[in-house]
Order: structure tokens, then sequence, then C-alpha cells
């Protein structure tokens, strides 16, 4: 997914104790996941193990500093601080993610740190004249999020007659015509609140699938433009031909 498709705002996470923390990052994005308490002088994080859960399903991600083969193992890469980056992120990698530290033995030292990653996902499609845009996010366990649609930066007031908002326990969607923001892109009217406590995050629309409806109403313009300046030459070069020469 190339930079100018991802429209975003930066993860932020809400640590207890920096033992637990909780991350939100959106589809396609990269997310850091942090070891806090790393044993000391890790030339190749061999002390450190990255565990992932999530519906009841465990496996070693990071075994030893060394990558494990599955899944999600080209998308994996373990920084010089030992922490996880998983890059495009997909709705499979909401879960719990535990940092285990070990000794040159197989003794565990200090306590476990676990990160619990949610994945917001945003989508939109067009039926005939209306526009339908979705936020909903995916995490380890009940979803306790509070998902919803802002416009321009507020809430939607009752002077917006013509934008009609559905919000559930863990999603959200907005409706409304296409000739009401037909000029004004809507990466820039509408984004998607998500709270997680008193973590509060906003998730920018991607201007892939917006921008090319504008550009192509643009494009469509200065086509018929064009035929028509190719029609007047076309007149102007038959009625210079067919004219009597004086």
């Amino acid at each position: 997914m190339s930079s100018l498709l991802i429209l975003l705002l930066q993860f932020t996470g809400t640590a207890i104790g920096q033992r637990v923390l909780f991350l939100s990052v959106r589809v396609g994005d990269e997310a850091t996941l942090p070891c806090n308490y790393v044993i000391h002088d890790q030339g190749e994080c061999e002390s450190t193990t990255w565990l992932f859960s999530d519906s009841g399903n465990s496996v070693a991600l990071v075994r030893r500093g060394q990558i494990g083969n599955h899944a999600k193992s080209d998308r994996l890469r373990v920084t010089e601080k030992c922490s996880l980056l998983v890059k495009k992120v997909t709705e499979e990698d909401a879960g719990l993610y535990t940092c285990r530290q070990f000794s040159s033995g197989e003794e565990q030292e200090g306590p476990d740190i676990q990160v619990y990653l949610s994945v917001v996902t945003m989508t939109g499609h067009q039926d005939n004249d209306e526009v339908t845009l979705r936020c909903s996010v995916k995490t380890y366990g009940d979803c306790g999020h509070t998902v919803k649609w802002l416009f321009q930066g507020r809430d939607v007031d009752k002077d917006h007659n013509d934008i009609r908002r559905s919000q559930f326990r863990c999603s959200a969607s907005v409706t409304f015509p296409t000739s009401h923001f037909s000029y004004t892109p809507r990466s820039k009217l509408f984004t998607c609140s998500v709270k997680d406590g008193s973590n509060v995050q906003a998730f920018s629309l991607q201007s892939s699938g917006e921008d090319t409806a504008a550009t192509t109403e643009s494009d469509s313009r200065s086509g018929w433009w064009w035929w028509i300046i190719v029609v007047i030459v076309g007149v102007a070069a038959l009625i210079i031909i067919n004219a009597p020469v004086i």
C-alpha cells in the first residue's frame, strides 16, 4: 500500500506500569510493539521471545531473537531494542502480544510485557447516489471500544439532516449523498473516532477511492471540453475547404 493511499494518525498507547499496553492501529499501517525491561547486552535479542495469542490460540512469533516460520513471518521484524515491528497490519493481527525475557538458560527473567493490539478497519461503498462509510475495531477478547464518525472533527448535529449515522458497540457507519460532498475530499470531512477508556484516537479516511472519483469527474468534464474543441476545429476546417475561391 503506497504512502499516497494511506492517511492516518500514528497510534498511541496507554500503559499500566509499563507492563500492560493498549495500542490501536489501522489496517495497512505498521505497528511497533515495545518490550520494556529488556535484559541488557543483547546483541541480537537472543534473550527475547515474543508470543501471540488470539481467540484461544497461542504461537511463538519470535524465539530467542529469531523469527519463526509462520504466516506472519514476512511481515515481522525485531528492532534493535527488541521491539516487535508488524508491517502492513491486517485484522488477523489483532490480539495479545507477550514479550518475555530469558536468561542464558531457560529460566524467565523479569515480568511479562503484554501488548493488546486492536485493529481499525475503514471501508466505503457507493450505492446509486449515496455513499456509506464504515469503521470497525477488532480486539482481543470482548471489545470495549466506542466507535463513532465525526464530521469536520465534531459530532454530526441536527442541522445535517442529509447525514445518517449508525453506531454500535465496536463499529459505526455514516451515509450521505454523493452530490453533497462531490467537490470536497471525504478524508477532510469525515474521521473515525475510536475511544478505549481514556485513550481517544481519530483515524482519517484513505484518499484512494474518493480522490479517484473526484478525479474521474474532473477528467470527464475535461474530456467533454476536448471533444467540443475537436468538433469546432473540424467544422471550421470543412468550412475553409468548401469555401469558394474568390
